[in-house]
């Protein structure tokens, strides 16, 4: 990385904590990162955290196991809440907004799958 391969790593940890470089290992029992078309997941990774003058950068170290998208959500979403259920937050703010009863904004909801802006403009 910097050229030192005989480096000493007692010397290295001394030359950064003297540029301002704190390095701290994580422990990490998986990294997941998402992208556009599929997960990259790294079980059992090697996670280093580097704080430079406020800056934090993470270095993963490992084989990553590629998946689908939303592949290792399934068991997250299925316990969150119902499909077709509507939070009653939702509903409270469509019927503030709308100035409708709690029972019109919910049905305005169900309409709309949810979608609070169409829901209010259903019913103003």
């Amino acid at each position: 990385m910097f050229g030192g391969g005989g480096m000493n790593p007692r010397k290295m940890k001394q030359m950064m904590k003297q540029m301002g470089i704190d390095v701290t290992e994580l422990d990490a029992e998986e990294v997941v990162i998402k992208t556009a078309d599929e997960e990259l997941v790294f079980s059992d990774a090697q996670v280093t955290r580097m704080d430079a003058q406020g800056q934090m950068t993470y270095q993963i170290v490992g084989e990553p196991e590629s998946r689908e998208l939303g592949a290792g959500d399934d068991e997250a979403d299925a316990g969150s809440e119902s499909a077709g259920e509507i939070p009653a937050d939702d509903v409270a703010i469509v019927a503030q907004r709308a100035g409708v009863s709690e029972d019109d904004a919910r049905e305005a909801l169900e309409a709309e799958d949810g979608d609070l802006a169409a829901a209010i403009s259903r019913l103003e």
